[in-house]
């Protein structure tokens, strides 16, 4: 299996370094429109090889799938947390009541509860 995924990520590699070396040329990124930019007097610009726009665009959306998982999963791991601690608080109301109804013959029970 090892094999395999170092054979994924190489075939990755090479498919990555030749979408670089297909596009090595400048872009030039605009934040604004350039209608809106001469009407608001700001106009910011950055050249970049293509490649970069590219790889930047795929990590962008992967982050922003990440976040936006992250919070649509809120509402399992709360209710998660929440049955742990009932599961907790039910674990030590257990323990406290057979801590104080025990009696002499309940020692076999507790030997096969605790597996000795």
């Amino acid at each position: 299996m090892r094999y395999i995924r170092y054979a994924f990520l190489a075939a990755l590699a090479v498919i990555l370094i030749t979408v670089a070396l297909a596009n090595r040329d400048a872009v030039t990124l605009h934040l604004l429109p350039a209608e809106l930019s001469g009407f608001l007097g700001f106009s910011w610009q950055v050249s970049l090889p293509l490649f970069i726009v590219i790889f930047l665009g795929i990590i962008a959306g992967i982050m922003i799938g990440f976040v936006w998982e992250w919070m649509r999963e809120y509402k399992l791991r709360a209710k998660g947390k929440r049955a742990e601690k009932a599961a907790v608080k039910l674990s030590q109301e257990v323990r406290d009541l057979k801590q104080k109804h025990a009696g002499p013959g309940d020692d076999v029970l507790e030997l096969l509860e605790n597996g000795r």
